[in-house]
């Protein structure tokens, strides 16, 4: 899972203003979802990604995670995989100490994930959480790496995962790889020219296309290692990502300048990859136009795995792999999203939002209604005698969740 990329930034989506050959090649041996989304932001994303669940039944703050939730770890291990994850973490002891204090020491550890083994940026020293990139700071299975001076993280990170893949080639494994890239600060990576002779913090989205391609390069060095291991048949690779791209950034897209969304509700910060690959299973150069968010993919995994779903109560996500598998499926007939990151340190300028969407027309809870592909940045709301049975449908979906309570009833345990 890439860390604020839109679909803009990816060539088999049409972008053109960085190479990313490995993820297209991913996309056209396989299947490219055309309608994916996210929550806009990353904790909301994640949360409802590990768990199959909306925010409403699990939020408790940005930045964590509750310990009690049930993840896809845990579901996966208990079916009979390997688990591990590597990249980043951010779901424990968010905030500074001068913010809002009661929630120090709150949110999942690593080692409470379901998760065997871990190798993680930011898994809960929370005042010094250091450099992803250059120089990174990495808890190791409950230990800081003391090897990491003059390394890159996201190398660092895929090798622990391709050494996992390794030691566990002949178990079924489940690895979850929450990418550090493409996410701020803008740094140079080990294929800029900057990386051998200048300042590899230095912190400026020129460095943003490096990022895009340097991640993609990574990619291609796990297929890889899969294909040397002889897994690559029994090996499904999913790549998604947690919210749209940064609004420092604009990208060439489809022929225009597309300017990044990520904290914002519209295309620009929801809209995201998926692609799917799995040799010999997906039929390959497929484009689906389902309907899939962040909640599906727990479903999609149970189902993948055999793991017996009941033991973490209502999974408001559905299954993708039918489709995957070219069989026609149940696709969503639309998307739900609640956006409120709060309790959250610098997360004042947000207020929540709903919306219901299907594949052309997005209703908010406060009754606009936009025709999206006319409109994709939502500044000509349809008039509200527009469209009623669109509205009614739509607006059944808002009425079906409550909103995310904007202060928890409870604190979740230490």
């Amino acid at each position: 899972m890439a860390d604020d990329l839109g679909v803009e930034c990816l060539g088999c989506y049409g972008g053109s203003s960085y190479r990313t050959p490995n993820l297209d090649r991913l996309a056209a041996g396989g299947v490219r979802f055309t309608h994916a989304y996210s929550m806009p932001l990353c904790t909301p994303t994640r949360v409802q990604l590990m768990t199959g669940k909306y925010n409403f039944r699990n939020w408790r703050a940005f930045g964590i995670l509750d310990p009690n939730a049930r993840t896809f770890g845990h579901l996966m291990r208990e079916a009979g995989y390997r688990t591990v994850i590597s990249g980043k973490w951010q779901l424990y002891s968010y905030n500074p100490p001068d913010f809002m204090p009661e929630w120090r020491g709150k949110g999942m550890r690593p080692e409470q994930s379901g998760f065997e083994e871990y190798h993680l940026w930011h898994a809960g020293h929370t005042e010094e959480k250091g450099s992803r990139y250059a120089d990174p700071t990495i808890l190791v299975n409950g230990r800081l790496r003391t090897d990491t001076k003059g390394k890159y993280g996201p190398d660092l990170y895929t090798d622990y995962l391709l050494d996992f893949f390794e030691r566990h080639a002949s178990e079924p494994v489940f690895a979850y790889y929450p990418m550090a890239l493409t996410h701020g600060p803008f740094n140079p990576t080990p294929h800029s020219p900057v990386w051998r002779t200048g300042d590899r913090l230095e912190n400026d989205p020129k460095y943003f296309k490096d990022m895009v391609e340097y991640m993609d390069h990574l990619v291609g060095r796990i297929v890889a290692r899969l294909e040397a291991l002889g897994l690559r048949e029994r090996t499904l690779l999913l790549f998604y990502s947690d919210n749209g791209t940064p609004n420092q950034v604009t990208s060439e897209f489809q022929g225009r300048p597309f300017r990044g969304g990520k904290g914002e509700m519209t295309d620009a910060g929801t809209h995201v990859p998926l692609i799917a690959n799995w040799p010999g299973t997906i039929p390959a150069g497929r484009v689906l136009d389902d309907l899939v968010d962040s909640t599906d993919f727990y479903p999609t995994l149970a189902e993948l795995g055999g793991a017996a779903l009941g033991k973490e109560g209502p999974i408001d996500g559905r299954s993708f792999l039918p489709q995957l598998r070219g069989e026609p499926g149940h696709p969503r007939a639309w998307v739900y999203c609640d956006h409120n990151p709060h309790p959250g340190w610098s997360k004042e300028r947000f207020t929540q939002q709903r919306w219901a969407r299907d594949r052309r027309y997005k209703l908010y809870d406060d009754g606009r209604l936009f025709d999206v592909p006319q409109d994709p940045a939502e500044e000509r709301p349809l008039p509200p005698e527009a469209l009623p049975e669109v509205r009614a449908r739509l607006q059944a979906v808002l009425d079906r969740y409550p909103p995310i309570p904007t202060k928890p009833d409870t604190l979740p345990p230490e």
